[in-house]
């Protein structure tokens, strides 16, 4: 959520800001109600003043035995327009409010100015993509030949986009969690959680994901609760109406969960396989900063997430997201992308954003600079250390053999068992 007093103060900079985002929008309903809100506050102080004074000169007439009717009834009129203004304020509030939540963050300054994603900017390379001398197969073909993913069966549980692995299938998805999870708490110092994967709707208003975006989430009716779309949700809500201390700054936090997402809004993407289901797993990495270290933060985090690939010696590309394919709630964003020979092109596989104090505002998450100085907005960040799915996608289109086995990176090895190669298993039916 932006700040209402930086909204009015730089009206011309945040519409001009939104305009490189491609959003082409006024912010006239919003100031009148706001220049309504501060006129009802004035009006109410004054009344409230009003109050204070003729209820002293009341008590005084009162100990001298004199009966101020005139006044008393006079106060009866002030308690009622007081409480007319009061009710006014809070209407104001809610509406002003409603239209915050909204409003998306304003990039920032190094965000490279761009339509669309075709305009997102390369920042650097790793790797080579492996030579392979035969024609690459995608990991719908392997997974479906080695009987390790079952997509039809996966449907008629539940519905499309939803898939059964089996297997060295479901072996590699609980390898990469495990071994994600190892690199990130001992080697990059995060702390472990396992949240809820169900969550309140306040708390998807938190980390911006509410209302906007109601269409892509799973709910139930009764308790009225969402399954989470990714981790970042209910780790970042654990400091949800807090006010931290300096020294717990900063907080690093990384978290497993299963993800739930309709994709309501990808009609005409590619859909098949594992690149966008219904359901996946991912290992989620956030921080909690303070404003000044936030970009410093978020190059590191970057890193952190970078590494993964390289321990799997996974050919990738990070680039900078220009404005206008900046997520909602972000200031600032690098993509990872992970070469698939299978798919012949880079896929997204990890999503690493500065959220400046946007979240923290929505959420109410503050912390003391010093024992006599007023609390502040932290900055939030988050990213994904990586997409499970994903990483196996990438696993079994890069490591293909001619054969159809797939060779296990030599990193992961020890987390799959010693297993070396997934090769056919006449027990997967």
């Amino acid at each position: 959520m932006l700040d209402l007093n930086f909204i009015r103060k730089n009206n011309d900079y945040v519409i001009q800001k939104y305009k490189e985002r491609g959003i082409i929008t006024s912010l006239e309903e919003l100031l009148v109600l706001d220049a309504e809100r501060r006129k009802c506050i004035i009006e109410a102080d004054n009344l409230k003043h009003i109050r204070n004074e003729v209820s002293k000169e009341i008590g005084l007439m009162q100990k001298e035995r004199k009966l101020p009717q005139e006044k008393i009834a006079y106060m009866k009129e002030v308690a009622n327009s007081i409480k007319e203004l009061d009710s006014s304020l809070s209407d104001l509030e809610k509406k002003i409010d409603a239209l915050l939540l909204m409003l998306p963050n304003i990039p920032h300054s190094s965000v490279p100015v761009g339509k669309d994603a075709a305009e997102n900017k390369e920042i650097r390379c790793w790797g080579t993509a492996p030579s392979l001398n035969f024609k690459p197969k995608t990991h719908i073909e392997l997974g479906t030949s080695l009987r390790i993913f079952d997509f039809e069966r996966g449907a008629k549980i539940a519905q499309t986009r939803f898939t059964v692995l089996k297997g060295a299938g479901a072996l590699l998805e609980r390898a990469l969690i495990n071994f994600m999870l190892n690199i990130h708490t001992r080697e990059h110092n995060y702390i472990e959680i396992l949240p809820p994967f169900l969550v309140n709707r306040n708390s998807l208003l938190g980390t911006g994901q509410l209302p906007k975006f109601e269409v892509d989430l799973f709910r139930i009716e009764d308790p009225l609760l969402y399954l989470i779309p990714t981790a970042e949700v209910p780790v970042t809500n654990i400091f949800n109406n807090e006010i931290l201390a300096i020294d717990q700054l900063p907080i690093y936090l990384v978290a497993y969960s299963p993800c739930f997402r309709r994709e309501a809004g990808t009609y005409g993407a590619e859909t098949r396989g594992l690149i966008r289901q219904h359901q996946f797993n991912k290992v989620e990495l956030v921080k909690v900063v303070m404003p000044e270290k936030s970009y410093e933060e978020l190059e590191l985090l970057t890193q952190n997430a970078e590494k993964i690939l390289q321990e799997l010696n996974l050919h990738y590309r990070t680039v900078a997201l220009c404005t206008g394919d900046l997520g909602f709630s972000s200031s600032k964003t690098y993509d990872i992308e992970v070469w698939c020979p299978g798919q012949n092109a880079f896929v997204e596989i990890s999503s690493c954003s500065n959220f400046e104090d946007f979240q923290a505002r929505r959420a109410n998450i503050k912390y003391k600079p010093g024992p006599k100085t007023k609390p502040e907005y932290v900055h939030t960040l988050n990213g994904s250390g990586l997409a499970i799915g994903r990483t196996a996608v990438a696993i079994i289109e890069n490591y293909q053999q001619e054969n159809g086995s797939i060779t296990i990176p030599e990193a992961l090895q020890p987390y799959m068992g010693g297993m070396a190669r997934i090769e056919p298993n006449p027990r997967l039916f």
